[in-house]
């Protein structure tokens, strides 16, 4: 289908050329959109009446648009959403989105004007082009995060979801580091225990037990003093014996 553009678009042709495009493109987006009309012989004479009028309107709306764009370009704006510990957004942020926070800023903005390329999922810095004009572009930032905390880590360039990822990876190493600790000193403690030389293992105990009982090697039988007295004793009454003979 041929048409008429009534204004630039982009890879396309400039206010008044005369392209061929796809019917579902025109039908779609340029006649819907009032960006072009079909390429008949009255629309291009009725074109022709109106060209000055629309470009002069041209003029007007990219000036304003100019003056728009001088505030707009690279302002950034925080986007709060919910998110996994992984970074990854509980649905995704839309144009509408970016027309909101624009809007509470004081600037604005209309959906078919934002342009988000790829849907965004994931929390972050994001570049987003707005098309004030068919010849004035501008970029924003949309700064998706959990909380302004994080928007503002995130504003001077730290990752939040790898920082976090680092801090878990961190606290498991150190985790891991204590346990090794307490099993290294557990197998100090099971070591001293079993150890015969140690006075305070049972081994020890035992052995000090036995020696009680059956004297320590060199020494007199413990028995020995009980053996005097029990020939003191057998003396003894033998010699009661005999005197009570007499």
């Amino acid at each position: 289908m041929q048409v008429i553009l009534l204004e630039r678009i982009a890879k396309l042709g400039q206010m008044g050329d005369i392209v061929s495009v796809k019917d579902g493109y025109a039908r779609n987006f340029l006649l819907r959109q009032k960006k072009a009309l079909w390429a008949s012989e009255a629309n291009i004479k009725q074109f022709e009446e109106q060209k000055v009028q629309l470009e002069a309107r041209n003029i007007e709306t990219r000036k304003e648009a100019d003056a728009l764009a001088g505030k707009l370009d690279g302002k950034q704006f925080i986007v709060i959403r919910q998110a996994s510990d992984g970074g990854s957004l509980y649905g995704s942020v839309t144009p509408r989105d970016a027309i909101e926070v624009a809007s509470e800023a004081g600037f604005a903005i209309d959906k078919r004007q934002v342009a988000i390329e790829a849907p965004i999922k994931e929390l972050g810095v994001h570049g987003v082009t707005v098309r004030l004009h068919p010849e004035v572009e501008v970029q924003i930032q949309l700064n998706v995060a959990r909380s302004e905390d994080e928007a503002a880590l995130q504003a001077k360039g730290i990752n939040v979801a790898e920082q976090a990822a680092e801090d878990e990876a961190k606290a498991e190493l150190e985790i891991a580091e204590l346990f090794d600790e307490i099993g290294d000193a557990e197998l100090d403690e099971l070591q001293q225990v079993g150890d015969p030389e140690n006075e305070d293992s049972p081994e020890a105990a035992v052995a000090v037990e036995t020696e009680a009982k059956s004297g320590s090697p060199g020494a007199p039988p413990a028995n020995g003093a009980t053996g005097s007295g029990q020939e003191a004793g057998t003396e003894a009454n033998s010699d009661g014996s005999k005197e009570t003979g007499s």
